[in-house]
């Protein structure tokens, strides 16, 4: 059997529609419905309903989902053996890719001397970073399109996933030096009437912060969302509003004096997990590069 099939269907499992699993795979779509088409002959059942909503695998696509995941699973074992091999051949190299997603503040903030470090000690293997929120990360660990997720989320329910605490990202309210609020206390009653730019929905710390300021008797607080940190910290600034954000996306425009921080209600650090697939193998490539995490976050 064509193992590239059963990627297919795994993917499309996951996603939940052709359109979703081919720009996944990097495939057309039409090649994505024959390849499902083909297995589907091969196997002698029908995998999927297709729906108004989307693709929803049939009790038969059920029940091969977790085998196909075994199966491909295997295979990049066996990958890894040969390609050990020749490391020790050659003086035991480790090489290959490791897909790593994490939020816009830590892709910003601590993963570049994540990256830097492992291309000093391990230059022949390469760190595949991206951008993305929660859900869309624990999407890609369950496709298989990513190795590694770090996610600042206060627990990982997930029950096929496995997460591991390694450190806490302290967060800072803060405003340009000329707010005036800037450099002093500020309760909750005075917040209410602010201006704020946060990271979009979905970000667990700023999601806080919106229901809490919402929940206020009489809040009437100006809230406005983006998909970029950066563009949030820049709106900051140009002393439009404040924002809540980790104080090492912050760090330097502090030093630098533009921006100052706000003395807001408590705000907890927000716990950074690590998080792998459960059943897929873990490559010596990802481990080595969970290790370099763990021990970077740590430091900080």
């Amino acid at each position: 059997m064509d193992t590239r099939l059963l990627r297919t269907f795994v993917t499309l499992a996951r996603a939940g529609s052709f359109t979703a699993t081919a720009r996944a795979l990097h495939l057309a779509q039409s090649t994505v419905t024959v390849q499902i088409r083909t297995l589907e002959k091969e196997l002698g059942t029908p995998l999927f309903d297709r729906m108004p909503s989307g693709t929803v695998p049939t009790r038969a696509g059920l029940r091969l989902l977790e085998e196909a995941e075994e199966v491909l699973d295997a295979v990049a074992r066996l990958h890894a053996t040969a390609a050990a091999g020749q490391r020790d051949a050659a003086g035991g190299t480790i090489e290959g890719r490791v897909a790593v997603a994490a939020g816009d503040s830590l892709c910003s903030s601590r993963l570049p001397a994540v990256i830097a470090s492992l291309r000093r000690t391990h230059p022949r293997l390469d760190v595949e970073l991206h951008s993305a929120g929660t859900a869309t990360a624990v999407d890609g660990l369950r496709t298989g399109r990513l190795d590694i997720a770090l996610l600042l989320e206060p627990e990982v329910a997930e029950s096929d996933l496995l997460a591991r605490r390694i450190a806490d990202e302290p967060l800072a309210y803060v405003a340009a030096p000329g707010h005036p609020l800037a450099g002093r206390a500020a309760g909750w009653e005075e917040l209410a009437g602010e201006c704020f730019f946060v990271h979009e929905e979905g970000c667990s710390y700023s999601d806080r912060l919106v229901r809490t300021l919402l929940g206020l008797p009489g809040a009437r607080p100006r809230i406005t969302r983006f998909g970029s940190i950066d563009a949030a910290r820049s709106c900051v600034a140009a002393g439009l509003g404040l924002t809540l954000l980790p104080r090492a996306t912050v760090e330097r425009h502090l030093h630098e004096g533009r921006l100052t921080v706000v003395d807001g209600p408590e705000a907890p650090p927000v716990p950074v997990q690590l998080v792998r697939h459960r059943r897929r193998w873990f490559a010596p490539g990802a481990q080595i590069v969970a290790d370099e995490l763990t021990r970077t976050f740590a430091a900080a």
